[in-house]
């Protein structure tokens, strides 16, 4: 599974003109998962994410959790995570999971998420969305699980 984390003061999502998902103060996670993934890798993936301390403390420094500052979470579907530029000027998605696989996995990671007792918000799993946010910092980290 592979995570864009990024702290954000806002962030929504919207369907066909219709806001679907909406948070303030938090993290926007746009989640991808590739075939080989498992949900052993989900459980790593939001234990990491969540305990993250990526935001600033009284001194400026990346020293707050989540939990500390009261945030939420929005999480994204986004296939395009595994995208391949090696060849030609077109992306290939091959690396992605379909949703037969990913789904289940993208389900499983909002769901361990809401389990560590946040309000984490969605978008719509295969739907054209757009994503609107306001960066806290900015700060953006990109997670791998197999690189954890």
């Amino acid at each position: 599974m592979r995570a864009v984390l990024t702290c954000v003061k806002s962030a929504s999502v919207t369907v066909d003109g219709r806001e679907i998902a909406n948070i303030g103060k938090g993290l926007l996670i746009l989640l991808g998962v590739t075939h080989e993934d498992t949900e052993a890798q989900a459980v790593k993936l939001a234990d990491k994410l969540m305990g993250l301390r990526v935001f600033e403390d009284e001194n400026g420094k990346m020293n707050r959790s989540l939990e500390d500052v009261g945030g939420e979470v929005l999480v994204v579907s986004q296939f395009t995570l595994y995208g391949n530029c090696r060849k030609g000027r077109r992306p290939e998605f091959l690396a992605a999971a379909r949703p037969e696989v990913a789904v289940p996995l993208y389900e499983k990671f909002v769901a361990l998420c809401r389990d560590k007792g946040f309000r984490v918000q969605t978008g719509e799993f295969g739907a054209y969305m757009d994503v609107a946010s306001v960066n806290d910092g900015p700060m953006t980290l990109i997670v791998d699980t197999d690189l954890l």
